[in-house]
């Protein structure tokens, strides 16, 4: 008997169940099948305008920063500008999502951009979020390669475009959005869900931010809800 079904016929034995019962199982089947939201915070269930206005409040709460675009074509130079307003090094590295490799970078002059999967000596990413969640400032980021999740953690510093239009106002939102773009079977290998730069106060409760992962986080909102 492995762990995992040590501990399954524990809870089951003290349940007074085999796990066979036709009922229980039948449950367990519609509950999966139907996806019954749970208790939904009423903070984020706010008219367009207001979303993102929470949004943008909660991921400044958590360490981040935020700029509004009025569409893509102003991608390269907000993104320029972020990483000489830091005294970055004009250079990027992106995936395969076809958004940002239609974006007009030479308009960003001498920006160098990469392309692909970071191998870890890479100071600064781009990303395209397939959602983000108002009521905590959440990104949520789906794997592959038009998104490595490299760019996720091995860059110091990560800039993350989100459209206005798939800013929700919660987590069950997003996940039904997730559920209806890749359907049963097919989800994506990782569902990275980031709330601000990578942080840690393990010790002494010091806070220090970058511990395993990037440690400026920079959201671009582009266009109107």
């Amino acid at each position: 008997m492995t762990p995992r079904e040590l501990v399954l016929a524990t809870v089951r034995r003290s349940l007074g169940v085999t796990g066979a019962e036709a009922t229980r199982r039948s449950e367990v089947a519609a509950r999966l099948a139907g996806h019954p939201p749970g208790v939904v915070p009423e903070r984020g269930q706010l008219e367009p305008a207001g979303r993102l206005d929470l949004f943008a409040r909660m991921v400044k709460a958590a360490a981040g920063t935020v700029e509004r675009v009025a569409d893509m074509a102003e991608i390269p130079a907000a993104v320029a500008a972020f990483l000489r307003g830091h005294n970055l090094p004009l250079a990027i590295r992106h995936g395969g999502d076809p958004l940002l490799s239609s974006a007009p970078w030479k308009l960003a002059g001498t920006l160098e951009i990469r392309q692909g999967a970071s191998d870890g000596a890479d100071l600064a990413a781009v990303s395209h979020a397939f959602a983000a969640v108002a009521e905590t400032g959440t990104l949520v980021l789906t794997s592959g390669a038009d998104n490595p999740t490299t760019l996720n953690f091995l860059p110091d510093v990560h800039i993350v475009v989100v459209d206005a239009c798939d800013v929700v106002s919660d987590f069950e939102s997003a996940m039904a959005r997730l559920r209806s773009r890749f359907g049963a079977g097919v989800m994506p290998r990782a569902v990275n869900m980031i709330t601000g730069p990578s942080r840690s106060a393990d010790i002494e409760q010091t806070l220090i931010l970058g511990a395993h992962g990037p440690r400026k986080l920079h959201v671009i909102v582009v266009g109107k809800p």
